[in-house]
């Protein structure tokens, strides 16, 4: 940075990168003053001295706690210091598939505002009772697709319904899909004969919501099939400039996973949205569990899962990836 020109020639990976290396080593040395000073501490404290004893061992507890919160960070990668786009499609089962569909948003959107991330919803199929069909989110945050990669996959729910006047229980399925937003310096070529582009009018089941124009936007990449759609603004303009954003982010993750050997053909093979496939089980009757099928994490707290309060399990996630590389 220190050499002469590269101001001029505005090196952003280069930019990112010591952002990640400082974000990493400026903790870790704060950690490690704190270390010493309270080893020096604990040498000259009297080990009768209960009051100063206690207070050390606050200090420890916090110092405890900031470095599980190094381990978490150092997982994550200048890569993934990217926002999200978090798509959540309910799975068989009607009403009920479409519910939980739309409690996986709610917690999704609850765990935005615990981390003060912000979010823009750019397409919305209502279900044909309650809940919703299909959503797309674009969450921006620092480090955010980082922390929501490990949400891919099928969510099971397991709960007595709701809607079943005999209270009957019932399993239901959504899957959820995250990729990250691709950056302006990476550029995907989309020819415009590649692309047949759809309008529709805009709006849920009534009210303020619905667009008297033709505003929504569907873009459709012939060659992969892929299908992106957006409806959340009311000039066309704007929300075709949002699809095409969306459809290059898929595109350039479709190309990278194709690469991939466990990852190939991610979009055309994806798992089914039934038994047998879910990354992640919410039970909340006969009892009250919320299971991680890949890295075996758990707990009983359903509630707070819902809630939003789902970083224990996206710490698990990582933690199992780094030690299945």
């Amino acid at each position: 940075m220190s050499q002469e020109g590269f101001w001029e020639r505005s090196d952003k990976n280069l930019m990112n990168e010591l952002k990640n290396i400082k974000g990493i080593y400026g903790p870790y040395n704060e950690i490690n003053k704190e270390c010493i000073a309270l080893k020096e501490l604990l040498e000259i404290i009297d080990a009768k001295d209960e009051h100063s004893l206690s207070e050390l061992q606050k200090d420890l507890e916090q110092i405890d706690a900031k470095i599980d919160a190094l381990e978490f960070r150092t997982l994550l990668k200048v890569e993934d210091d990217r926002p999200a786009i978090l798509s959540i499609n309910a799975g068989a089962g009607g009403t009920e598939a479409c519910d939980w569909a739309n409690m996986l948003l709610r917690m999704y959107l609850r765990w935005c505002e615990i981390k003060k991330f912000s979010y823009e919803t750019t397409d919305f199929l209502s279900g044909e009772e309650v809940g919703i069909k299909n959503v797309t989110v674009i969450i921006n945050g620092s480090y955010a697709y980082g922390y929501l990669k490990g949400e891919n996959g099928v969510h099971r729910l397991v709960r007595i319904s709701p809607f079943d006047s005999n209270k009957r229980r019932h399993t239901s399925f959504a899957s959820v899909d995250v990729i990250p937003e691709i950056s302006d310096d990476i550029q995907i070529n989309i020819k415009p004969d590649e692309i047949r582009m759809e309008t529709f009018r805009a709006g849920g089941k009534g009210g303020q919501h619905v667009n008297v124009t033709d505003s929504a936007v569907r873009l459709i990449h012939i060659p992969t099939g892929l299908i992106v759609q957006c409806q959340n603004e009311r000039s066309q303009y704007k929300n075709k400039a949002m699809a095409l954003k969306v459809l290059q982010s898929k595109l350039y993750e479709r190309e990278k996973k194709l690469q991939e050997e466990k990852f190939a053909d991610h979009y055309k093979q994806k798992q089914k949205i039934e038994w047998g496939s879910q990354v992640r089980s919410y039970v909340m009757q006969p009892y009250s569990l919320v299971k991680d099928h890949r890295t075996d994490y758990e707990t009983s707290n359903v509630e707070s899962v819902l809630n939003g309060e789902i970083d224990n399990f996206m710490e698990a996630y990582l933690k199992w990836k780094a030690g299945n590389k």
